[in-house]
């Protein structure tokens, strides 16, 4: 019997099989270590950058937070007998306007998203979800313009209707026309902060997995009964960080806010009366123009706290989804 013998060449083609193999795996371990360098890199910069704006306004806004009264009350536009004071009613109108219009536009933005979601033949949904996406990249303002020179007269008969019937409640008394009020300020930012919440919480609702909506349909419930039972759980944290991502949009807003509201500087309840409150962001762009020197400084601060807010309201953000994640359907 006679057997067949192995080519000469098995030996050296082995050798080189396994001399690229090393080659590749040396490759991939180098490829790997440039890409942690990469994002390691990526996540120091991020830092340092927020330290260095948080280093610059502090910087800038310091002559301002030191300056006496005499120094302040040489600008013309200041009012109040110091920088606390006078940013109060800025971030009072800021939170304000911007909690109004997360009030507005989250609901209005979960049920478009589930409507896209589990609702909307696929045509539909797809074309509907386009037009969404197409609204957030409308510039500011635009919007500004929108809410100027179209939304208040559509406003205003409504405003004095709900002023002349509920004018018992405080926060609907003493309507003037027109509509130039933080109210009108706020549906402009809801409307704003619509597709950004929208988008991602449709995203969300889209990842909840099949089998836990197919269970509960087994199960007999109804499509609503599915969606509260397993869609909106799973999706609750995404929800409160596309709540967020609006909630920031609509505290940094500026020239939409400027176009729309009549500005002033109170502690008022008051949502339908004009000249009551004015937003952080608003004033900067309003008054920068004729700033300098000190002035520069006060509205630097103003900037500062705006800044503060804005990282407090992310960090209550991150230890609200925290608290939940364990009860989360995504886990």
């Amino acid at each position: 019997m006679t057997t067949t013998p192995p080519p000469r060449d098995a030996a050296p083609q082995a050798r080189t099989d396994a001399a690229e193999a090393v080659r590749a795996a040396s490759t991939g371990r180098l490829a790997g270590r440039v890409f942690a360098g990469l994002s390691t890199g990526a996540g120091i910069l991020i830092l340092v950058t927020l330290a260095a704006v948080a280093v610059f306004l502090v910087a800038r806004a310091w002559p301002a937070l030191t300056a006496s009264r005499e120094e302040l009350d040489a600008i013309s536009w200041f009012s109040g007998g110091s920088v606390l004071e006078y940013v109060g009613p800025l971030v009072f109108g800021t939170l304000l306007a911007s909690l109004l219009a997360l009030v507005m536009a989250v609901p209005v933005s979960v049920g478009i998203a589930l409507f896209i979601s589990h609702y909307a033949p696929r045509r539909l949904a797809q074309g509907l979800g386009y037009l969404i996406d197409l609204l957030a990249a409308i510039p500011s303002v635009v919007y500004g313009l929108w809410g100027a020179l179209w939304l208040i007269g559509r406003l205003d008969p409504v405003f004095a209707w709900v002023s002349t019937n509920l004018g018992f409640i405080p926060f609907f008394a003493d309507y003037q026309a027109p509509a130039k009020n933080i109210m009108s300020a706020s549906v402009v930012l809801a409307v704003m902060i619509l597709p950004i919440i929208t988008a991602v919480s449709r995203e969300v609702f889209l990842q909840t997995p099949r089998l836990h909506e197919e269970a509960s349909l087994a199960l007999g419930a109804t499509r609503w009964e599915m969606v509260r039972q397993a869609v909106l759980p799973f999706g609750r944290s995404g929800v409160i960080s596309a709540s967020m991502l609006g909630l920031g949009r609509a505290l940094g807003e500026t020239m939409a806010v400027l176009m729309v509201i009549s500005p002033g500087f109170l502690f008022s309840f008051f949502l339908l009366k004009p000249g009551q409150q004015q937003t952080i962001a608003a004033n900067i762009a309003s008054k920068f123009p004729e700033a300098s020197g000190l002035s520069v400084s006060v509205l630097v601060a103003t900037g500062l706290a705006l800044f503060v807010i804005t990282f407090v309201v992310n960090f209550v953000a991150r230890w609200i989804i925290a608290r939940r994640a364990e009860f989360s359907g995504a886990n």
